[in-house]
């Protein structure tokens, strides 16, 4: 019935931000076009320079990165001349196609106290056909994003289509993207519609055939199982998954099906042909090191997307 269970892992996406990050994993990269995953925060201390926990502009190739915060705010800028502060229940859909840069700032202090700053970041894998595709930026309310209720359950449907719901944003592919909260006994079952599925335990405890699960864990599921998922305490997930895509490489910041586009990137990002946001380009993040890791390892993307 389960796949795989990927217990997150700490990675540094700033000078002071820590994040666990999900995927990629080596024994599991996608599921379904979902191959990045990092939970940022909650915020337990601000530090005394609350701008290291800034992202500075860095870029992007073949895929949609996807933004939703719990809690906080972030200025989003990005090549497109775009700017746009993200606030929680809102979605950031920023599909780099092409190439794009792109930044994330924390510029209200306020947002940081209390340790409030909580964020999850997703990079969904774009199709061949969209992987050079114009750059594009929305940004979705609330209330354009159907929510579902049942006894003790809340779900709201970021993207794609699930348990009868459909989302207005505009995504490549099939797939699902949920939001959900669980009071403790509460029992649900999994969207039988797509063919890889997976829950992220942002917060809580789930149980599953007798078995309990914990936050930082993702449990992937086998296709075509329909288990009774019960919440043993109170618990925040996110569900996703959708129609897989085939392989995709990945390096860096940089994802495609295609392995020289990623060199291409690489030397368009050096010689700056990856633009940067207008209005945040004093600064970026270079390229790293190509022979920082050992030969044949697995590249970590790094930057919180």
């Amino acid at each position: 019935m389960l796949d795989i269970v990927i217990e997150a892992r700490i990675a540094n996406i700033s000078e002071a931000m820590k994040v666990k990050r999900i995927l990629p994993f080596r024994l599991r990269r996608m599921v379904g076009p979902f191959i990045f995953l990092d939970h940022a925060g909650p915020v337990a201390e601000v530090p005394k320079t609350w701008s290291s926990l800034d992202v500075k502009p860095h870029p992007h190739i073949g895929l949609s990165t996807v933004s939703y915060l719990f809690n906080g705010q972030v200025t989003h800028r990005d090549s497109l001349g775009v700017e746009q502060v993200i606030r929680p229940g809102e979605v950031n859909w920023m599909t780099a196609g092409s190439g794009i840069a792109h930044s994330e700032r924390f510029e209200n202090p306020a947002a940081l106290a209390g340790g409030a700053l909580e964020m999850i970041q997703t990079w969904v894998a774009l199709p061949e056909k969209d992987e050079e595709s114009a750059p594009s930026f929305a940004n979705y309310k609330p209330e354009q994003l159907p929510v579902f209720t049942d006894t003790g359950v809340w779900m709201r449907l970021i993207a794609g289509n699930a348990y009868g719901l459909a989302s207005k944003v505009n995504t490549h592919s099939p797939l699902f993207y949920l939001h959900v909260e669980l009071e403790q006994g509460a029992r649900f079952g999994l969207p039988p519609e797509h063919e890889e599925r997976g829950i992220y335990i942002a917060k809580g405890v789930l149980e599953i055939n007798g078995v309990s699960y914990r936050e930082g864990q993702m449990l992937v599921f086998t296709k075509g199982a329909d288990p009774l998922i019960r919440a043993l305490t109170s618990s925040t997930l996110m569900m996703m998954g959708g129609e897989p895509l085939g392989e995709r490489f990945i390096w860096w910041n940089f994802v495609s099906s295609r392995k020289e586009r990623i060199e291409q990137a690489k030397e368009d990002w050096k010689q700056g042909r990856i633009l940067l946001p207008p209005t945040d380009n004093e600064e970026f993040i270079p390229l790293p090191d190509d022979n920082s890791r050992p030969a044949g390892s697995a590249p970590r993307p790094e930057p919180l997307s």
